[in-house]
């Protein structure tokens, strides 16, 4: 079984009720969408690269582990603000056991999408 199924499974046990859909996986991503309206797309290649994307009332957010921002405290993990601002993750630790991390974004995202 491959992690995005295991998430898969996880996603419908823990958040099925709030779920508009069910999970859509494909080769490399699990995609949600929510009965708030809120999107996301879960990619993990493994427990130290991964990428969190979503989208809720127009405005994008990603989390990700690309080396790019070396500035920010929680390098290489970052988050990509709508309004274009690099920001510390303070959601996701790289190593941790993916399900963590998953768990750890969709809770605060569910709580506050654009994370005001």
């Amino acid at each position: 079984m491959t992690l995005h199924a295991e998430f898969t499974d996880e996603i419908i046990t823990r958040y099925g009720e709030q779920l508009a859909d069910a999970p859509q996986q494909s080769y490399d991503a699990v995609t949600l969408t929510f009965a708030n309206g809120l999107a996301v797309e879960i990619r993990f290649a493994s427990a130290d690269e991964y990428s969190f994307q979503w989208q809720s009332a127009e405005q994008a957010f990603r989390i990700d582990t690309s080396p790019l921002h070396p500035e920010l405290a929680t390098f290489p993990n970052h988050l990509h603000h709508s309004n274009g601002e690099m920001r510390a993750d303070l959601f996701t630790t790289p190593g941790n056991p993916p399900w963590e991390n998953v768990k750890a974004v969709l809770d605060a995202v569910l709580k506050n999408p654009l994370l005001e």
